[in-house]
């Protein structure tokens, strides 16, 4: 069994990686100096690797309804999302597929998010209780 679910798109730019930092803490300078990022060889500053997944939970919660209905949720990451300095920063996409319905009438979703058509996550899956 395998649907596809309507695929769904999240602006990233260089103020949300400024929001996110003081929200979680995580003031590492590869997510706001390019000089630093790319001293350590990254194409430039990257999203927090927790924003980009905190992206791809929120399309899941959408996906589920509410989210007290996500039983579980992981992802390894796979590739850095750039993200440029310029007004439009860049762009997540996350879709995802029907993989089963358990038993139970559970709903496990495999997922996908990519930027600039490169995958960034690997490993991608959810749970959804049956509402």
């Amino acid at each position: 069994m395998t649907a596809e679910l309507e695929p769904q798109t999240f602006r990233v730019t260089r103020a949300d990686l400024v929001r996110y930092a003081g929200a979680s803490g995580d003031f590492n300078p590869i997510h706001w100096s390019d000089r630093i990022a790319t001293g350590v060889g990254l194409p430039g500053v990257i999203a927090h690797g927790m924003f980009t997944m905190a992206l791809v939970g929120r399309a899941v919660t959408t996906w589920a309804g509410a989210a007290d209905a996500v039983v579980e949720f992981s992802v390894r990451f796979s590739r850095p999302v750039p993200v440029p300095d310029t007004d439009e920063g860049t762009e997540v996409v996350v879709s995802a597929s029907v993989k089963e319905v358990t038993d139970e009438g559970h709903t496990r979703l495999s997922l996908t998010a990519t930027c600039n058509g490169d995958k960034v996550l690997s490993m991608a899956q959810a749970l959804i209780r049956k509402r």
